[in-house]
């Protein structure tokens, strides 16, 4: 029987007209795309749907513990269709090549089974492991496709090794509550190897003892960790990745990236992983390109296969091995290492054939007419259909640029099912605006557009910078607003025009995005306290340097410096969305906006924010409308002494007038200088004079 909505409605993939009469001309390409995710689905629900053999590769290929026709011992399997023999070395047979030949399927599928009566004083935790792989390149030493733990020896060479801890790791803290309804997101991204201030490598375990507390201490819900996957090349950010089941061995061992993600919940943060399969590494003797010594096994083959602008592979979604090692992998860091979510990177790269290079996205025929790719679109529907199968309050984001319609809408409307898509177009609007005009000439209408201008009914990540923003050939916002004055003029005992202007306006833009951008808010490692240098990873340009692979915690804990206040100000930020639920509140109200005198004042999450971006006109009983009949009270300010203001402010409570303003009926007086924001709440008595708790 052909399956409908709740509605009644048939399911081809068209519900996404509904929200968005824009797609009606496109219904075709709807029903299009949406069926050849059910052709997928259909080859998948032959063998146990999505949590059947098509997410159990891990458990089938790679190393898996076993009773084979009564004895205990080790398979060990391989996928390599086009190859013309493999054997397995490594440390346990003397690396000897015509030790232990494996055999082949008719699927393409080679095994090998070693008993632990003739293997297991041999083939031992930590033993280190490749597989040599003859084909019509000749004959190559490769490490596992499904290895799940590589090491790098010497400066170049990396090993597998057969990873099976005598103790396996003891899980204490559940996973926290989160509500994707009611509770607003709330990331904090992080890079574990540059997240300490020595110049070297930081570890998992350092990252738990020192950076966890501080995310935990500042009010993020979630911590979005890069780089997890092996990567042969520190300096790719952890984008290229070699080895998809192995957690990268420069960072630490799998216990102790688990003891940090345990660590996490138990203060009650979420962790996310930043998961890649928009594209793998070339790197032959790490990778997985040409495996078998074809071009076509996991890829695509020929130039559809090289992805031009980031020197990589291009996966080829429509085969079912391809699918399973992929689909496995994601349900690997789910539930083996409790990652809370994923954040797919690359989306937008996976969903056209042109990989979205060189072009704006100025029309809805640019998603739906040329080079989409129906094959990438389906697996990711399918990836996510996965990933909420697994964990159904697991989180998926997209990394996308181009704005496709149904990103984040669920697959039976003919979404492509991710929670959240990260609104990229915000940190290039405001890169753009430091870039063009001084903030006097700022139009304050434009702003608000541009923050609200998000698909209907598709949750946004909101940001200012995330590590984009931060890398070398760029600047973050703390430079761009204060430049060389970051490193001279931000003691508290120092006065400086651009400073001030920076840390004012710095304050003033992180809220506006915070509450204006989306249902969630990101923001990377460094960034909430205005860290004052870019990110660029030990290369030969640099001398091999660390020196800007690192965070410099020391000048956000010293009182001295102005840094304190902007981390103390994204503190309270983040503890308005946990007191009022803001970012889960849809409903947005524009109260005013004056163009001349630079001001917009708005409701969110019974919230009333009051902004005023002039840069030398503070405002004197200032009539401001409000929503509700009742006294508000000032819970937040950006000229607060402790944010690195001046406290010009000394009232906290505004009684509410019957004066009628901007089409409310009522209205209070409030002062409010330059550059400066405030956050009004309703007064507590008031509200329980209501019933309501705050």
């Amino acid at each position: 029987m052909e399956k409908r909505l709740s509605t009644g409605k048939r399911v081809d993939g068209t519900a996404l007209i509904k929200t968005d009469s824009l797609l009606k001309p496109y219904a075709a390409q709807l029903r299009e795309r949406f069926a050849h995710y059910r052709r997928f689905k259909a080859e998948v629900e032959e063998t146990g749907g999505v949590l059947g053999e098509i997410s159990q590769g891990h458990r089938y290929f790679g190393f898996n513990r076993v009773e084979h026709e009564g004895e205990i011992g080790v398979w060990y399997r391989e996928w390599a269709p086009g190859a013309h023999a493999l054997a397995l070395i490594g440390d346990f047979n003397g690396w000897d090549r015509g030790a232990n030949p494996m055999f082949m399927d008719d699927w393409g599928v080679w095994h090998l089974f070693l008993p632990d009566k003739d293997y297991a004083d041999r083939l031992t935790h930590e033993s280190r492991v490749k597989v040599h792989v003859v084909s019509d390149l000749g004959g190559l030493d490769r490490i596992p496709a499904y290895i799940q733990r590589v090491v790098q020896e010497g400066d170049a060479d990396f090993t597998g090794q057969y990873w099976a801890p005598a103790h396996p790791y003891q899980w204490k803290h559940c996973t926290p509550d989160f509500d994707i309804n009611t509770d607003g997101l709330r990331i904090y991204e992080a890079h574990v190897g540059m997240a300490q201030e020595a110049e070297k490598v930081g570890t998992f375990t350092e990252f738990t003892q020192n950076i966890l507390p501080r995310i935990a201490d500042l009010g993020y819900n979630a911590v979005q960790l890069m780089a997890v996957m092996e990567h042969p090349y520190y300096a790719s950010f952890g984008y290229h990745v070699s080895n998809f089941f192995a957690v990268s061995s420069r960072f630490g061992t799998p216990e102790e990236l688990k003891a940090l993600i345990d660590t996490a919940h138990g203060m009650g943060v979420l962790v996310i992983m930043d998961l890649v399969h928009s594209h793998a590494v070339k790197n032959l003797n790490e990778g997985l390109s040409q495996f078998d010594g074809t071009g076509h096994q996991y890829f695509h083959a020929g130039v559809k296969g090289e992805h031009i602008a980031w020197d990589s592979r291009c996966f080829d979604y429509n085969k079912y091995e391809v699918q399973r090692f992929l689909l496995s992998n994601i349900r690997y860091w789910l539930e083996t290492y409790r990652f809370d979510g994923v954040r797919f990177d690359g989306v937008t790269s996976m969903l056209y054939s042109d990989h979205g290079l060189e072009r704006n996205f100025t029309g809805y025929a640019d998603y739906f007419d040329t080079g989409v790719e129906l094959d990438s679109i389906a697996y990711l529907m399918l990836a996510n259909e996965l990933v909420h199968a697994v964990n159904p309050v697991a989180i998926s984001i997209a990394e996308d640029m181009s704005g496709m319609p149904g990103l984040a809408r669920p697959t039976e409307e003919g979404g492509l099912g991710f929670d959240y898509r990260l609104a990229m177009g915000i940190p290039d609007y405001w890169i753009r605006l430091l870039k063009e005009k001084q903030d006097e000439e700022w139009h304050i209408g434009e702003i608000y557009g541009m923050l609200r201008n998000r698909r209907v009914g598709e949750k946004h990540v909101a940001y200012v910078e995330s590590h984009d923003q931060a890398i070398v050939g760029d600047k973050t916002l703390a430079t761009q607003l204060m430049d060389i004055e970051l490193y001279t003029n931000m003691s508290v005992f120092t006065t400086s025009h651009l400073v001030a202007r920076g840390v004012a306006l710095h304050k003033l833009i992180r809220l506006l995005t915070f509450s204006l951008g989306g249902e969630g808010y990101l923001n990377f490692m460094g960034n909430e306290f205005g860290h004052p240098e870019w990110i660029d990873f030990p290369r030969a340009g640099n001398n091999n340097s660390y020196w800007y692979a690192r965070r410099q915690w020391s000048l956000v804990d010293d009182d001295t410096l102005r840094y304190k206040g902007l981390n103390t100000f994204d503190q309270a930020m983040q503890h308005l969305d946990a007191a009022h639920h803001l970012l889960a509140d849809e409903n947005i109200q524009l109260l005013f906006i004056h163009e001349d005198a630079k001001q917009i004042v708005y409701a969110r999450g019974g919230l009333v924010f009051v902004f005023n971006f002039h840069s030398t006109a503070s405002v004197t009983d200032w009539r401001v409308p409000v929503p509700e009949k009742t006294d508000y009270r000032l819970i937040l300010n950006t000229d607060d002494a402790a944010y690195g203001g001046y406290s010009a402010v000394e009232g906290v409570h505004y009684p509410w007038q019957d004066v009628a303003v901007e089409g409310q009926s009522q209205s209070i007086q409030l002062y409010v200088p330059a550059r400066s924001a405030q956050v009004l709440a309703a007064s507590v008595e008031d509200q329980e004079s209501k019933g309501i708790l705050l």
